[in-house]
């Protein structure tokens, strides 16, 4: 194993891999083109074009303000208007993430990504089985959506349910709040003379070192020193808003597989480097503008191949504390992420890594087909 652990370069490719496979299993799915999401799409995209013009308000305010001030100040020769403007849209969109909070506030409005999700699951079920309906039946692996649409999600009806919505809007408001305030800070200090140069590579510093490991941070942090601050500002938002948008994806499957936060933190740091390449490749993808919302319902579509990938099958509910257990670790992953690039859809992961070795130690120039 790599100092890099559990995020090394591998495992993030593999889950950009699982980005465009995920979007490609889900685009095949005829449930996702009922009349139901047809509407949903229709909506997401206006939900893109009113977050553009949201967003854009602030900006577009100082572009009049700075319009009426050039009545009485001669902006020929100034410059500081562009840098106001251009500073307040780095502002909103690196440093904030308005257009990400925006969309990621869409969960708490439309409870349809979570039928999304389900819906999804069951069609990777139905066609893997269709993939592999030619091998022995009993080298498959066992199926995930029967089971696990068995699991509660404690969702309340009528009143409860907008007290207990209003609950987790404030939740995330206040956990995005205490992000915004945290980015605003740091970015500020960045501003300080002499220090100032300081704070942004070693954030980068603290930010990496847990995750890849210090020799790997420090790398990052003498990089940091010579990248310039929006460059910089930029990436670090990149990484934080993927692990956040992948945080959020997994929702559906958190809330019927209840695990506690320490449990939670054990499940994610297993399979760290697969799920921020995968978030990373659809937050790339949801930085395009109004298409954005669309690519967030895909990208919950997408979740549900990657579970299939991550994590074992789940059992009757009765049998879910056992369950959580066994699954804090990523079983297969050494054998996932070893196997061609090609070879995701496999009915075995141990018995395919088996014979792909075997046929190697019979034929050591025979290449992997």
């Amino acid at each position: 194993m790599s100092t890099l652990g559990n995020f090394d370069p591998n495992a993030i490719l593999r889950g950009a891999q699982l980005t465009l496979v995920g979007v490609h299993r889900a685009l095949q799915n005829p449930a996702l083109f009922t009349s139901t999401h047809y509407r949903q799409a229709a909506l997401a995209v206006a939900a893109g074009i009113a977050i553009r013009i949201i967003v854009a308000i602030p900006i577009q305010g100082v572009r009049v303000l700075l319009w009426f001030l050039s009545f009485m100040v001669d902006m020929d020769h100034a410059q500081w208007d562009e840098s106001v403007t251009g500073g307040l849209h780095f502002l909103e969109h690196s440093v904030l993430q308005v257009p990400f909070f925006l969309m990621t506030l869409m969960r708490y409005i439309t409870p349809t990504l979570d039928q999304m999700f389900m819906d999804s699951l069951r069609w990777v079920d139905e066609t893997y089985v269709q993939k592999h309906k030619a091998e022995n039946p009993h080298n498959l692996r066992a199926m995930y959506y029967p089971n696990l649409q068995q699991y509660s999600t404690h969702v309340p009806r009528d009143k409860e349910q907008k007290t207990s919505m209003k609950k987790a809007l404030t939740l995330f408001a206040i956990k995005y709040g205490r992000k915004a305030a945290i980015s605003l800070a740091v970015v500020s200090l960045s501003y300080l003379p002499y220090i100032g140069r300081f704070v942004l590579p070693a954030a980068s510093f603290y930010t990496f070192q847990k995750a890849v490991g210090p020799q790997p941070a420090a790398a990052i942090f003498a990089g940091s020193l010579i990248m310039p601050r929006r460059y910089l500002v930029s990436f670090l938002q990149a990484y934080f808003s993927s692990r956040t948008l992948m945080r959020e994806l997994l929702e559906p499957y958190f809330a019927r597989v209840k695990y506690n936060k320490d449990q939670k933190k054990v499940w994610f740091k297993d399979r760290a480097g697969v799920l921020f390449g995968f978030g990373f490749g659809f937050y790339v993808f949801i930085k395009i503008p109004m298409f954005g919302v669309l690519m967030y319902g895909l990208a919950e579509a997408s979740t549900a191949y990657l579970i299939t990938k991550v994590t074992e099958p789940p059992p009757p509910p009765s049998e879910a504390e056992e369950y959580k257990q066994e699954s804090l670790r990523w079983k297969n992953k050494h054998e996932f992420l070893s196997l061609p690039w090609e070879k995701l859809d496999l009915p075995n992961v141990e018995k395919l890594k088996e014979k792909l070795q075997s046929e190697t130690r019979q034929t050591p120039r025979k290449q992997f087909s």
